[in-house]
């Protein structure tokens, strides 16, 4: 028993000291695409703004899967998913440039409003 319990603190202390940059990645890096259309519903939203984002985003490289949320106050919410082996930094810049292409498709009142392009922060990406 007293060998356990030494082994249990023993490992304990050692995960204490372990720096966090040190942790495997278990989450995938997450790129978040917002958008806002002013009056509209929640399947205008879907129609006008989600399919074209969607449709420039299914070509970005080392995506596993997307989806998006659009609400009757005009939001709309695009997670897109990416493998874990990716830099979150280098996604971000790929979805960016693919949000840009879709900005000419898109309703003049979404994009006067601005569409942002954000990464998602877990604990594995401090570092």
């Amino acid at each position: 028993m007293v060998i356990a319990i030494l082994m249990v603190i023993i490992g304990l202390v050692s995960m204490m000291s372990l720096p966090v940059a040190q942790f495997p990645n278990i989450v995938p890096p997450q790129i978040q695409v917002n958008a806002t259309y002013p009056g509209a519903d929640a399947l205008t939203i879907q129609q006008s703004v989600a399919t074209p984002i969607e449709q420039q985003m299914s070509g970005v490289d080392n995506m596993d899967y997307m989806y998006s949320l659009n609400a009757n106050n005009g939001s709309m919410q695009l997670n897109v998913v990416f493998s874990l082996k990716t830099d979150a930094n280098t996604d971000q810049l790929l979805a960016q440039m693919r949000e840009m292409q879709a900005n000419s498709q898109l309703p003049s009142a979404v994009v006067n409003q601005g569409v942002t392009v954000s990464r998602q922060l877990f604990l594995h990406q401090y570092q």
